[in-house]
């Protein structure tokens, strides 16, 4: 997550959250399971939603802005969710200029559309193929993710069940880089000589999902 701050405005930038990851073991009444946002459930679903609000904590007091807004861009690419929001809510820029609030990173809520259910290394995973976002969050340091170094994702508007979504490695944002970026493509950063491709932009990112601001 980045974050600047201006006189009136606190511009945040980061990933929401990493598609194709495997959760941390999640617990419901029907037992154990782990659970993964397939990649383009996110497109689909801001394709479908009429609105995206940004809120602190998950809590619907804290809504500080959105789509409609103008104030919150969403994007799904080869990582993940992305979000760029520019806040200009008044109580949230003057706590985060007086370092009262600070936020460690985002969060999402949703439901499930479509979702196909198997079994991987003795537990059942949940692929969520589709779903309906609501919300994205901002999570400030009253909430302590149960691992450091993972972005946190709410399943549920009343945030009765938590996802904690494992690091992404260099190695799967390189395969996923070289499946975007096909040979004929002349903007894929490829050295001519080597054809070697520069990740460094792609580092950077992964840094940046592992918490080190």
């Amino acid at each position: 997550m980045n974050i600047r701050v201006t006189d009136d405005k606190v511009i945040i930038d980061g990933y929401v959250n990493a598609v194709e990851r495997l959760s941390k073991p999640l617990n419901d009444r029907l037992g154990t399971f782990v659970e993964r946002v397939k990649a383009g459930a996110f497109k689909r679903a801001l394709e479908r939603a009429d609105d995206v609000r940004i809120l602190i904590n998950h809590d619907w007091q804290r809504d500080i802005g959105g789509i409609k807004d103008g104030n919150l861009e969403l994007s799904e690419d080869a990582i993940g969710l992305r979000a760029h929001a520019e806040i200009t809510d008044p109580k949230t820029v003057a706590d985060v200029k007086s370092g009262k609030t600070q936020f460690r990173g985002w969060s999402f809520g949703f439901t499930d559309r479509e979702v196909e259910q198997g079994e991987e290394n003795g537990l059942t995973v949940r692929n969520v193929k589709d779903l309906n976002l609501y919300e994205v969050s901002l999570i400030d340091r009253s909430r302590v993710p149960a691992y450091d170094g993972t972005l946190v994702a709410v399943r549920s508007a009343d945030d009765s069940e938590r996802v904690n979504i494992a690091d992404v490695t260099e190695s799967e944002i390189k395969l996923r880089v070289e499946e975007k970026e096909k040979p004929d493509n002349k903007d894929n950063h490829a050295d001519e000589e080597s054809g070697a491709v520069d990740y460094t932009e792609y580092h950077n990112i992964i840094e940046e999902m592992k918490g080190d601001n």
